[in-house]
C-alpha cells in the first residue's frame, strides 16, 4: 500500500471555487491510480483555500508523470467552474511532484496536467502517455483558438465575433470586468453631465477648451497644455511622446521638399547653414507620405481633412529638436507652401497642428494598434495553437498574453469597427484604417520591430535626451538576459533548436499569419541557432509589454489636451500664407463632442483597470525547477534597478518621462 498526499489549490478570485465534485487520478511511471475523490466534511474548493487529501494506491506507482483531474455534478447543485491555480502531489518518499495547472475548468470533463518540470517534445519521443498528452492538448487548443481575416492584408486575429465568445481563460478577471466598466461608465457620464457628449458647435477659443480638460488632468497633460505652442517642445515629442517611433536622420533634403538655405538661416544661425548641419547628421525628418490619398472620413454630413506631411528639424547647441520647415502635403508647388517659424503666429501653429494631426492616425493606427496590440495577438495564438504548457517557451511567454484576446476583441467591437469610436471621430474611420494598415503591412521589417535595429535603422540611436531610447534599451537587455538563461536551461545545442518541432511550428505559424509569408520583411519562418531564438523571444516580450506601454500609457498626457493631437481636421490644409487667424484655425479643429469622445478613450487607454502584473510580476508558478526560478528573480532584481535609474533621471526633468519604468509596464498588452 501507498499513501499519497495531495495539495489542492483553489485561485482567488471571487468566483474561483466550485461545488462540483472533484476527483484525482495519478500516472506514474509504474501505473495508473484509481480514481479518487477529493473530499471533505464540509465545503471544499473555495477561493484562495489549500486543501490537503490523503489517498492511497495499492503500489507504488513511481516517479507521478501526469494527474486528472475529473469534475463532476455533486448533489442537487448547478455546475459552476473552478479556477485551479495548481496541485502538489507528495509521494510516500516524501518527494513532490507539482502540477501548475491555472486554468478555469467547466463543464463535466477531465483535464490531464502533466508534471511541471519544463521538457521539450524530444524528451518524451519514447513516453507515449506524457507524448499524446501534448499532441491531445494542442488538438483541443486549436479547436479553442482558430485565426480568422480581420480584412485582406491584416495580420489574422481570433476568430470570435465578440467577447461573449471567447474561451474563458483569456477573457478579463471579474475584478478587471468590473474596474474597466465602471471607468468607462463613470467617464461618458461626466462628460454627459458636464454638457460636452454629442455636441457639435465648434470651440470658440482655446481656453474654452479648459472646462472639458479640466476632468482628470495628470501633471504632465497640464504641462502639455501651457506648452504645445513652442517649437521645442513641438519636436521633444517625436523623441520622448506617445509616438517615439516615426523620426529619422535625413541625410539629403527630399526633392519633393525644397528647402532652401535662405528658409532656415534664421533658426540655424550666422555661423551655419542647412549643407553643413546635413553633413553633421544633425538634421531630422518626420515624414507621413504613406497618409497620402487615403480615404477620408464624413462626420456629421461634412467631409474631413487629413495631410500627408513632411516636416523637418534641427538638432540644436542646447539639444533641443526644433523644427525648421513643414510642408502640409508631399507635392510641393504654389498651392503647397513651405511653412516656416519665421510665419505669422497662426500660420506656423496651423502647419504645426496639420503635422500634430497627421500624427495622431499614424501612432493610433499604425504604432499603437498593429505594432503592439495586433502582432502581441498574433504571438498569443500562436503560443496557445502549437506550445503545450510543458514546453519551456510557453511558461516563458504565457504571462506575455495575459488579457491580449480580450482586449484586442474589445477594440474591433468598439474602436475600429463599424460606428466604433475610430468610425465616428477621426479623420479617416474604418476604411482609411483598413487602407493604412494594409499598406503599412507592406513594409513592416523585422529590424523595425526590435528596439536596437529600428533605433540605428532611423539614424536616432546617439541621439542626447531621448528617453524612450535609454530606457527601452535597458528594459531590452534586461529581458534578453532574462530570455538567455532561460533558453540555456532548455536548449544546449543549437541542433535542439532546429529539431524542436513545436517551436518551429510557433514560429513559422506567427510568420504566415501574422506577417502574411512576406520574406522581404525579414522576419524569421525558422530559427536555427541560440542567438536566433533569444532575439525573437526578446522581441516578442518587449513587443507585448515595454513597447506596448511606449505608445500606449502617455496618451491621455499627450492627446487629452487636443490641439496638441487633434483626431481631425474640418476644413482643408490652407494653400496659401497670411490667412490663418485664432478663429479659422479653430474652425479646423474637431468639434465639441469629438473633443469629449477622444478625451475618454484617451483616458480609458491610458490607465489599467485594476488586477495589474507589472513587468516581470509572475504570481503563476509555470517553471517549478530552481534554474528558471534564479533567472526570474535575477531579472526581477534588474528591472527594480532600472526603475531606481529611472526615478532618479526624472528627479531633474521639467516632465517626467515614466512610460518605460518596469514598475508601470504591465506584462501584457491588456488595455
Amino acid at each position: 500500500m501507498a499513501y499519497y498526499k495531495i495539495h489542492v489549490l483553489t485561485g482567488t478570485a471571487l468566483h474561483a471555487g466550485t461545488l462540483d465534485s472533484i476527483s484525482i487520478t495519478l500516472v506514474g511511471s509504474r501505473g495508473e491510480g484509481g480514481k479518487r475523490k477529493l473530499d471533505h466534511f464540509g465545503c471544499d474548493f473555495r477561493p484562495g483555500a489549500n486543501d490537503v487529501y490523503h489517498i492511497h494506491e495499492k503500489q507504488d506507482l513511481g516517479y507521478i508523470e501526469l494527474i486528472r483531474l475529473h469534475k463532476a455534478p455533486f448533489s442537487f447543485f448547478h455546475q459552476d467552474s473552478w479556477f485551479c491555480s495548481q496541485v502538489t502531489v507528495e509521494s510516500p518518499e516524501g518527494k513532490h511532484y507539482h502540477f501548475p495547472c491555472y486554468r478555469w475548468i467547466e463543464g463535466y470533463i477531465t483535464v490531464e496536467l502533466p508534471e511541471g518540470t519544463a521538457r521539450l517534445a524530444s524528451a518524451e519521443i519514447n513516453n507515449p502517455i506524457l507524448l499524446n498528452q501534448r499532441k491531445s492538448e494542442l488538438n483541443a487548443r486549436q479547436q479553442t483558438y482558430k485565426w480568422k481575416v480581420y480584412y485582406k492584408g491584416f495580420p489574422r486575429c481570433i476568430n470570435v465575433a465578440d467577447v461573449k465568445e471567447l474561451d474563458s481563460n483569456v477573457k478579463y478577471s471579474l475584478t478587471k470586468t468590473l474596474h474597466f466598466d465602471l471607468n468607462v461608465g463613470t467617464s461618458i457620464l461626466e462628460i454627459i453631465l458636464k454638457g460636452f457628449y454629442d455636441q457639435k458647435k465648434s470651440w470658440t477659443s482655446f481656453e474654452d477648451l479648459r472646462r472639458i480638460f479640466s476632468i482628470h488632468k495628470t501633471t504632465t497633460a497640464e504641462y502639455v497644455s501651457q506648452h504645445w505652442k513652442e517649437d521645442a517642445f513641438f519636436g521633444y515629442q517625436f523623441l520622448n511622446g506617445v509616438d517615439p517611433m516615426l523620426i529619422k536622420r535625413c541625410n539629403k533634403i527630399p526633392d519633393n521638399f525644397p528647402v532652401t538655405e535662405n528658409m532656415v538661416e534664421d533658426i540655424l544661425g550666422v555661423h551655419t547653414n542647412l549643407a553643413t548641419e546635413l553633413q553633421r547628421g544633425k538634421i531630422f525628418i518626420a515624414d507621413y507620405k504613406i497618409l497620402e490619398g487615403l480615404p477620408v472620413n464624413v462626420l456629421d454630413g461634412r467631409l474631413q481633412y487629413l495631410a500627408a506631411p513632411l516636416c523637418l528639424f534641427y538638432l540644436s547647441p542646447l539639444e533641443e529638436m526644433i523644427p525648421l520647415a513643414i510642408q502640409i502635403n508631399q507635392t510641393p508647388g504654389p498651392k503647397n507652401p513651405i511653412f516656416l517659424p519665421s510665419d505669422n503666429e497662426w500660420d506656423w501653429l496651423l502647419a504645426k497642428m496639420w503635422v500634430r494631426s497627421s500624427n495622431f492616425t499614424t501612432h493610433q493606427v499604425l504604432f499603437h494598434f498593429l505594432r503592439t496590440h495586433v502582432f502581441a495577438e498574433v504571438f498569443c495564438i500562436a503560443t496557445l495553437r502549437q506550445l503545450p504548457v510543458s514546453h519551456p517557451l510557453y511558461k516563458l511567454l504565457i504571462p506575455h498574453h495575459r488579457y491580449t484576446l480580450q482586449i484586442n476583441t474589445l477594440a474591433r467591437e468598439q474602436l475600429i469597427g463599424w460606428r466604433g469610436f475610430f468610425d465616428k471621430n477621426t479623420a479617416i474611420g474604418v476604411a482609411g484604417l483598413a487602407e493604412l494598415i494594409t499598406k503599412h503591412m507592406k513594409s513592416v521589417t523585422y529590424t523595425s520591430i526590435c528596439i536596437a535595429d529600428d533605433l540605428k535603422s532611423r539614424g536616432v540611436e546617439s541621439l542626447p535626451k531621448f528617453y524612450y531610447r535609454d530606457d527601452g534599451l535597458k528594459i531590452w537587455s534586461a529581458i534578453e538576459s532574462y530570455v538567455s538563461g532561460i533558453v540555456d536551461c532548455y536548449y544546449k545545442s543549437d541542433e535542439n533548436i532546429q529539431t524542436d518541432p513545436e517551436l518551429q511550428a510557433w514560429v513559422w505559424e506567427i510568420f504566415r499569419k501574422g506577417f502574411l509569408k512576406r520574406k522581404s520583411s525579414g522576419v524569421p519562418s525558422k530559427l536555427h541557432t541560440h542567438s536566433e531564438l533569444i532575439k525573437y523571444l526578446t522581441m516578442v516580450i518587449f513587443t507585448s509589454s515595454a513597447q506596448h506601454a511606449a505608445v500606449n500609457s502617455g496618451q491621455f498626457d499627450f492627446i487629452s489636451w487636443m490641439p496638441n493631437s487633434p483626431s481631425t481636421m474640418r476644413q482643408p490644409p490652407p494653400k496659401t500664407k497670411g490667412k490663418a487667424t485664432m478663429k479659422s484655425v479653430l474652425e479646423v479643429l474637431p468639434k465639441v463632442g469629438t473633443t469629449a469622445s477622444t478625451m475618454v478613450t484617451v483616458r480609458l487607454l491610458s490607465n489599467e483597470p485594476g488586477d495589474t502584473r507589472p513587468l516581470g510580476t509572475f504570481p503563476d508558478e509555470h517553471f517549478t525547477e530552481e534554474e528558471p526560478k534564479r533567472c526570474i528573480k535575477a531579472f526581477q532584481e534588474r528591472l527594480s534597478q532600472i526603475s531606481t535609474e529611472i526615478e532618479s533621471r526624472n528627479e531633474d526633468l521639467p516632465v517626467k518621462y515614466n512610460y518605460l519604468n518596469p514598475k508601470l509596464i504591465e506584462n501584457s498588452v491588456s488595455i
